[in-house]
């Protein structure tokens, strides 16, 4: 497979064990993945928030079961933000898609394995139109697992975020009929979920963002104002680590469109 595309401000986020050690807290306060105990694992973290995204999933893959997680979550943040490639984008997805659905039979108490099951197929999803992808089945897989990532982590932030984007976009694609009696969307619980999200991390980037995006697709034109505040308060954070740096990013592009 081709080299990864270069995360270019490597250098502004150069984490060490120790630095990352005292900032594992905050930095997986919307996870809550636990520090590991193995050496090579948590390298393989030091890597992931100095942006050095594909040594840090073949330092994960390496590592066993233990690096499964920073391994998927490299390379869905790559190929989120830095793959310039649709169709290398969706293979990345589907690549951790499969490996997380198998850590997850492996270890059925692993919260992010189900999360990133759920993140890989909902990326992939709207890769390849969230429509065909409700038409495959795939949606009830997402929301399956990010609603077991909730039960067995109720503070795990990312995950209610998640959810929330799903039931918001099911909403904006089938309507909120059918979504709620074929998908079990609504438009209520995509918003506390989002609410609940930002209670669990209010500094969060992302949580802004993708909750600024719900807002337009569930009440259209008369919410774009708040969704503009959520974008603006986004693009106003100073960035802890390498993807929040691309999280920032995105919502200064937003605010550009």
């Amino acid at each position: 497979m081709a080299r990864w595309t270069a995360f270019e401000h490597t250098g502004a986020y150069a984490f060490d064990a120790a630095r990352l050690k005292r900032h594992w807290k905050r930095l997986h306060s919307g996870d809550q993945e636990p520090l590991p105990k193995e050496p090579k694992v948590l390298d393989a973290w030091v890597l992931f928030h100095s942006g050095e995204f594909e040594k840090a999933a073949d330092v994960g893959l390496k590592s066993g079961g233990a690096g499964t997680v920073v391994a998927n979550k490299a390379t869905c943040i790559y190929a989120n933000y830095l793959e310039p490639k649709e169709k290398a984008r969706l293979d990345l997805f589907m690549q951790v898609a499969l490996r997380a659905a198998e850590q997850s039979n492996a270890e059925p108490t692993n919260a992010n394995a189900f999360y990133w099951h759920a993140y890989a197929l909902g990326r992939y999803s709207q890769g390849i139109s969230v429509a065909k992808a409700l038409a495959q089945g795939i949606g009830g897989k997402v929301k399956s697992a990010l609603e077991t990532t909730i039960r067995l982590q109720p503070l795990h932030a990312d995950a209610h975020i998640a959810l929330g984007s799903f039931h918001a976009e099911v909403i904006d694609k089938v309507g909120a009929l059918i979504g709620a009696m074929t998908y079990g969307a609504k438009k209520e619980t995509s918003l506390s979920l989002f609410q609940r999200a930002l209670e669990l991390t209010p500094d969060s980037v992302i949580a802004k963002i993708e909750y600024a995006n719900a807002l337009v697709m569930l009440e259209g034109d008369k919410r774009v104002d708040d969704a503009t505040r959520l974008y603006e308060q986004a693009a106003a954070t100073k960035p802890l680590d390498a993807m929040q740096r691309l999280d920032v990013e995105l919502a200064k592009l937003e605010l550009t469109e």
